[in-house]
């Protein structure tokens, strides 16, 4: 059998990992995902395969078997991410998110915009189950509206996704939360019950800084508001009839479609609205006419849906919001996500995630250090192995024994692992939440962190019940 490194050595390509992610922020700033960051991985990854050839003396072969598992079980993102950014075209270009934000700005008032995008998307994302669609629909709709109204986007950000985890966490539809309790062995409707004691105060909690956030930052912007408004009605055909692309995609969500198709039928169902009220704006996108108005029309399509879309409205900053990449765009991120996945081979089949999980386990000596650590080790999961899904399966099996030789319920070990493993990941820059809400948003990770208030305060939440928990027993 082959011996784990020492913990020492393990820890050494993470803390590589940070330092080199620390320098690449410093020197490339809001460019690091141009390929900075996706070269600190790899080097990650060389020094953790140097260190396990030494230490465990694995094989390469070892180490290709791992990258194959690692990104075969990511492939199904990254064919959602390359479909996102499609919808993202699409949905931009056809009017359907101008209209969205046309009509938002009339009915969300400054003061009150960072509480009501976050329940807004809370309540989607219950319904849907999925917090990527929630903030690849409505979440890009509500950006524009922040930006009209001059929020920043740290904060628009983080009201959005704080609002879109919360039903990630709680929907039934989730797979996050099935994953949870079926790894776990809880009932589905138990665990989501036992959630809702650390999951509504956290929520509450987000929501009063949101509220004491956007008063302290409204302002008079009826002016911009007003000319941001005739901008889109000068550019885009605003019709009832767009929002029966939603609507389309709300049906296949409710009938519980898997995402893929759901994303390509909102995709076609934008299109074609776009052929219907926007062929102005698709001859723009397609650029200087060398056919037939069909095959001119049918490029400004295919653009739209990978490429940049570059809409001259007269109004500079609503030039910046209308404009889009596609499929294109998301390239970068899934670079990205490919050499998050290659350092999370490399760290696994060294062993060296094991031997740092030991020594995690080492340190519990009762209940709230045993919450405590679940929910340590799932936020440090999501640096290491750079995909939710895994955080959950591998906290879960590796903490159960434990939690019943301390006498806790299972539902102790899958609250607090959803409580970590799924919140925090939309934090990490290279993990593939955060990866894919970064490109979708357009704003850096590492600039909306700090916003997210309902995610970084559910690991500390959990933590907290397991103390009250203490001392009521």
């Amino acid at each position: 059998m082959k011996r784990l490194p020492p913990f020492l050595i393990a820890c050494v390509p993470l803390v590589f990992l940070v330092a080199f992610i620390a320098c690449v922020v410093a020197v490339f700033g809001d460019e690091t995902l141009l390929g900075a960051s996706q070269l600190a991985l790899l080097c990650a990854a060389a020094l953790s395969v140097a260190l396990g050839l030494l230490t465990r003396r694995i094989t390469w072969h070892d180490f290709e078997e791992a990258i194959k598992e690692k990104v075969g079980g990511v492939s199904q993102a990254l064919y959602i991410l390359l479909l996102i950014g499609a919808l993202g075209g699409s949905w931009m270009v056809s009017g359907v998110v101008p209209m969205c934000i046309y009509y938002g700005l009339d009915i969300l008032a400054p003061a009150w915009f960072l509480p009501c995008a976050c329940v807004l998307c809370a309540i989607v994302s219950v319904l849907t189950g999925s917090s990527w669609t929630t903030i690849a629909t409505i979440g890009v709709a509500l950006m524009g509206i922040g930006q009209a109204i001059g929020m920043p986007v740290g904060w628009s950000a983080g009201a959005i996704i704080s609002g879109a985890y919360f039903g990630d966490k709680i929907s039934p539809l989730s797979d996050t939360t099935v994953l949870a309790s079926s790894t776990v062995g809880v009932p589905l409707f138990t665990h989501i019950r036992f959630m809702l004691y650390t999951t509504i105060p956290t929520f509450l909690i987000a929501l009063s800084v949101f509220s004491l956030a956007g008063l302290a930052m409204a302002t008079d912007t009826v002016n911009s508001v007003m000319a941001m408004q005739q901008a889109i009605d000068h550019t885009f055909v605003l019709s009832p009839w767009l929002l029966l692309v939603p609507l389309f995609t709300a049906i296949m969500i409710v009938r519980r479609w898997p995402t893929i198709p759901i994303l390509f039928g909102g995709i076609l169902a934008a299109c074609a609205m776009a052929l219907i009220f926007q062929g102005e704006l698709l001859d723009q996108v397609a650029g200087e006419m060398q056919s037939s108005l069909l095959v001119h029309r049918f490029r400004g399509l295919m653009i739209m849906c990978y490429g940049n879309t570059n809409i001259d409205t007269g109004f500079e900053s609503l030039n910046t919001l209308v404009a889009t990449h596609g499929m294109r765009g998301m390239l970068g991120t899934i670079w990205l996500v490919m050499c998050a996945m290659l350092f999370g081979a490399a760290m696994t089949v060294t062993g060296m995630v094991e031997s740092i999980m030991k020594q995690v386990l080492r340190a519990v000596k009762g209940a709230i250090s045993l919450v405590a650590s679940t929910a340590f080790v799932g936020a440090l999961l999501n640096v290491i192995m750079a995909d939710q899904y895994l955080c959950i399966i591998l906290s879960g099996s590796m903490f159960k024994e434990t939690y019943e030789t301390h006498g806790l319920e299972n539902k102790w070990l899958s609250r607090a692992v959803e409580d970590s493993a799924t919140v925090t990941s939309v934090l990490i820059p290279w993990n593939t939440c955060g990866m894919t809400q970064s490109s979708v948003l357009g704003v850096s990770t590492l600039l909306y962190a700090p916003y997210c208030v309902f995610c970084y305060l559910s690991p500390l939440v959990t933590i907290i019940a397991a103390i009250i928990m203490k001392r009521r027993t």
